[in-house]
């Protein structure tokens, strides 16, 4: 299994946005939305980098593998 290391918030949003999401909601969790498999992905905004338990549900939640997220 590849290394996942956290990040931050940023970078996770940028990755979201290269994967094709797109922003469609701002207020305390920025939502991303993913037309073509209809999913929609909350972010946590707090201080500090996403924890890789968090990140790792995100990724399932994307449903692409841990290899194609790193890849973004």
């Amino acid at each position: 299994m590849p290394k996942l290391t956290p990040i931050s918030h940023r970078e996770l949003a940028r990755k979201l946005k290269r994967a094709g999401f797109v922003e469609i909601r701002t207020r305390r969790h920025p939502v991303y939305y993913l037309a073509e498999k209809d999913l929609t992905i909350p972010i946590p905004m707090h201080p500090g980098d996403v924890p890789k338990g968090t990140l790792r549900t995100i990724i399932r939640e994307m449903q692409i593998s841990v290899e194609e997220f790193n890849a973004l």
